[in-house]
């Protein structure tokens, strides 16, 4: 009896949650209904590995079509084509990219697994009811996160945005789009580009290369001194580099011919590191591209704008702030994203459901908004007035 006591105090081994088996999911791919929105979730190509493991996928007609998909290619893969979305917001995960309208979550037959970017600014609070009443788990795409602790979906939507902001800029910086008439760049003899950048994080790092490859001059703003020094060290060389001094910025911003603001915000509030003063100062026939606009903005004349009309002027300055920029090139965007969803769609089928994933996988874990129609994010609770719950003590009870 004594050493049964004792051995109540050795140490035992870990008791883990194991899978309960493989399970056929049906996957539901419904036509975006924005129309600045192309991309889409799942390549044909990840349809057919998916179909092949004995799933079933079913995609309304033509929602492939923004990023130059067919609906035959999704056939010719072993997809379902459904005329209507009624069949495929009925599957057991829906997948999409812009967060659910009212009237999608209506469409929800309930006690689902959904995926969607969450965009906090934008998802609607009557949207977000129907979906708790409907008992919906709820995974926010780019809150997804690897086991490498890396949001991987952000990270790739980041490298787009970065490169694309230089080719935005170069493009309004011709005189036919109403710019100072200035190739970005350099050739043999005239005095380069100058190209100031706000965050030095994975959009600041593919605008500096895209920059910088073009023979532009290129100057960096972080708060941070060991990301500023990363920075240089992934880069492969030295330039010119700041920590955020207003002082020091306007000053810099007034030689600036683009500027480029990548901060990346936490908040659910803009936060104004470059002032209206600051953009008066600037020269005229500038470009100034606000990447951190979905999360309110880093530049104070800067406008959240759809991409059908992303671009005004303030103060002899050309500004260029559509929240969406991944959407310009949606066959790249949607490769990237087909990338991610399909190797966590295959763990799904195989954990035998959600909940048993969500147990083993911690960094998943923290993408969800909704378990099993509770709250579980603390951001949207303080925006709607919700009170949100642990998803780690929800967990327990399942």
């Amino acid at each position: 009896m004594v050493e049964k006591e004792k051995s109540a105090f050795l140490p035992q081994e870990e008791l883990l949650e194991k899978a309960s088996g493989k399970i056929r999911v049906t996957i539901g791919l419904p036509k975006e209904t924005r129309d600045d929105e192309k991309r889409v979730s799942l390549t044909p190509e990840a349809v057919k590995i998916l179909t092949d493991n004995g799933n079933e996928v079913c995609i309304e007609r033509g929602a492939g079509a923004g990023a130059n998909y067919s609906d035959k290619e999704y056939s010719d893969n072993g997809a379902v084509i459904c005329d209507t979305p009624d069949k495929v917001y009925n599957c057991d995960l829906v997948i999409k990219i812009t967060p659910f309208s009212q009237k999608e979550a209506e469409m929800l037959r309930g006690n689902q697994v959904v995926v969607s970017f969450i965009n906090v600014l934008m998802l609607d609070e009557e949207a977000l009811s129907i979906m708790m009443r409907k008992r919906i788990t709820a995974i926010a795409s780019e809150r997804i996160k690897s086991s490498d602790g890396i949001l991987p979906i952000v990270e790739t939507m980041s490298e787009i945005c970065g490169i694309y902001s230089v080719l935005i800029a170069s493009r309004y910086l011709c005189a036919i789009e109403g710019g100072k008439g200035q190739l970005l760049g350099g050739i043999t003899g005239v005095t380069p580009t100058e190209v100031v950048i706000l965050g030095a994080n994975t959009a600041g790092e593919y605008a500096a290369r895209a920059a910088m490859g073009l023979g532009a001059v290129v100057k960096i703003f972080d708060h941070s001194i060991l990301r500023l020094r990363h920075f240089q060290d992934i880069l492969g060389r030295r330039f010119w580099t700041s920590t955020i001094h207003p002082q020091v910025l306007t000053k810099t911003l007034r030689s600036a011919d683009v500027l480029i603001g990548a901060i990346e915000l936490e908040d659910l509030r803009p936060w104004y590191y470059v002032t209206e003063e600051m953009v008066r100062g600037m020269k005229r026939g500038s470009v100034i591209v606000d990447l951190s606009i979905d999360r309110g903005g880093c530049i104070e004349t800067a406008e959240c704008r759809a991409l059908k009309n992303p671009v005004y002027e303030k103060f002899g300055v050309i500004h260029y702030s559509a929240w969406n920029l991944p959407s310009l090139v949606p066959r790249t965007a949607s490769i990237a994203l087909s990338n991610v969803f399909r190797p966590m769609i295959d763990e799904y089928a195989h954990a035998g459901g959600m909940t048993p994933i969500l147990k083993m996988n911690r960094e998943l874990r923290g993408s969800v908004y909704l378990f099993n129609g509770m709250l579980t994010n603390e951001t949207l609770g303080n925006k709607f007035g919700m009170m949100s719950k642990d998803i780690n003590l929800l967990l327990t009870a399942f």
